[in-house]
């Protein structure tokens, strides 16, 4: 017998979430036993109804949202028996694209087929689970940005976003420290990847596999503007990490320092550095194919 909630962020999306939450549910319903429906206001409310039902032993916790939603819904899964799905209904979608469900018919497939996997997760100091990227510096700004703005919907209003914060962009001291190196240089911003995307499918960490036991991080150091520009494009396709101004590298621990700025995951504000990261192995169960 199959127990799950689905749990439904109704703002996501300007509204799409509690507009499809009714076709949701009665496409799950034909893939599980028993489907109780949990739906918040607020983000709080989100995680505690998240919290509520993984306390209350359901098999599958299914978050109809964002990439918000589905934060909320790692730090309710993670370390626990209960598998994490996502139904995309937000801006960005990063996470559902990780997984391969890119509508509820994938996640209702993938039920009927039990196909579950453990995911890595990375975990801050204090305590923040993230499933796709940690990033600071020029793309938390964007993210600050991109989280202030009603116009354009989806991956475009990222785009707007980094063209407006490239206008203020200043590389700042950052210092990188792992378990073999600790890395010193100005810097415009980095991100620590336990999937490859963020931002709407921007992937800044190409090769990042969420399922290798560790993270990979990418710093891009101080660069001229029009440098930056004619490096834009290549962010999409992840031809970025070609760039001389571009180091990768992994580790399972990351430290990070720098004044001024701030730590985003999963597309939420985490705090400002100096921040710890690990990796945790398998932290995650999802219901992916």
């Amino acid at each position: 017998m199959t127990r799950a909630a689905l749990l439904v962020c109704p703002a996501s999306g300007k509204g799409r979430a509690a507009r499809m939450a009714g076709t949701v549910a009665a496409r799950l319903r034909t893939a599980v036993d028993a489907l109780d429906l949990h739906v918040a206001s607020s983000a709080e409310g989100t995680l505690a109804l998240a919290r509520r039902a993984v306390d209350d032993g359901v098999d599958v916790l299914v978050v109809l949202g964002g990439d918000g939603g589905a934060h909320l819904g790692v730090q309710a899964c993670a370390g626990t028996s209960t598998a994490l799905a996502v139904v995309p209904a937000g801006t960005g979608n990063d996470l559902a694209t990780a997984l391969g469900t890119s509508s509820v018919d994938d996640v209702v497939g993938a039920l009927c087929d039990d196909a579950r996997r453990s995911l890595d997760l990375g975990q801050v100091g204090n305590g923040t689970w993230f499933a796709t990227v940690l990033c600071a510096g020029f793309d938390s700004a964007v993210n600050e940005r991109a989280n202030a703005m009603r116009w354009p919907a989806g991956p475009r209003r990222y785009d707007l976003a980094i063209l407006a914060e490239l206008a203020a962009l200043r590389p700042e001291p950052l210092v990188v420290e792992t378990e073999d190196a600790t890395l010193e240089l100005d810097a415009l911003l980095v991100a620590i990847g336990n999937t490859t995307s963020y931002g709407g499918g921007i992937p800044v960490c190409p090769d990042a596999d969420p399922a290798d036991g560790s993270l990979d991080v990418t710093v891009v150091s101080a660069a001229p503007r029009r440098t930056l520009l004619r490096m834009l494009p290549t962010l999409r396709t992840g031809r970025h990490v070609d760039h001389p101004a571009v180091r990768t590298f992994r580790a399972k621990s990351v430290r990070l320092a720098g004044p001024g700025w701030v730590g985003y995951a999963d597309g939420e504000r985490v705090h400002g550095l100096p921040l710890e990261v690990q990796c945790r192995s398998a932290a995650l169960t999802v219901v992916s194919r």
